[in-house]
């Protein structure tokens, strides 16, 4: 007998589903090898590589840095981190605009996360199907940019409901732009209230000893203050 209604399959659902349950197993298994894996996500220009760079700046006495760098093409920012001497493995999602729990055990599989003490992954840049997607690591920081807006919390909310803490970046051209901090911090609480807001500038540095301290804490707590 044909039938007269359409059958619906949830087929996002069961991908999600299935992603999170291994997610979870992949931070069990970097809990085991000790090592704390972070993922930066924001726009594309608003400063994720830069912010890196000042974020292990101030990190690498105290870690062993990888940076994972997840593109659908290219390897500028690959490179950035290699002149800059540090380890890096370029992702290529093959048009996709995220990354997934299971396309990140192989990249740290590559980069050799055994032998590392923190390694950042660095997002493909949009602020939605990132969000959509646990990667397995540990805490999400999000990089938010002053030409942007403060707005951005109201418009993309399950970017700011995941963040663990919130990067106000390019700080130094606020005088340049009507953006207003307090507003922001505000849009955030509304997403999340348990996200850390910290200011920053990626041009000057200002801000990312805090920043840094944050990931440190992060990273003890995680390992259970073993190194």
């Amino acid at each position: 007998m044909l039938e007269r209604e359409p059958r619906i399959i949830k087929v996002k659902e069961s991908i999600l589903e299935d992603n999170d349950a291994d997610a979870d197993k992949l931070r069990g298994e970097l809990l085991d090898e000790k090592t704390f894996y972070l993922n930066i996500m924001s726009s594309p220009g608003s400063g994720k590589t830069s912010s890196i760079l000042q974020l292990i700046k101030r990190l690498k006495d105290d870690f062993r840095i990888g940076v994972l760098e997840a593109d659908i093409d290219g390897d500028v920012d690959t490179r950035t981190m290699l002149n800059a001497g540090v380890a890096s493995v370029q992702i290529h999602t093959g048009g996709m605009c995220h990354l997934d729990a299971d396309m990140s055990r192989q990249s740290l599989k590559e980069i050799g996360s055994k032998d590392l003490d923190l390694v950042i992954l660095e997002n493909v840049g949009n602020l939605v199907c990132p969000a959509e997607f646990d990667t397995g690591a540990v805490k999400d920081l999000v990089i938010l940019s002053v030409p942007e807006g403060d707005d951005k919390p109201l418009k993309y909310p399950l970017m700011f409901t995941k963040a663990d803490v919130v990067l106000v970046n390019k700080i130094d051209a606020l005088e340049a732009f009507d953006f207003d901090l307090e507003k922001f911090t505000e849009n955030v609480r509304m997403r999340n209230a348990n996200a850390d807001v910290i200011a920053v500038s990626a041009e000057t540095g200002e801000g990312f000893d805090e920043a840094a301290a944050w990931i440190r804490n992060a990273a003890e707590e995680f390992l259970g203050g073993a190194k």
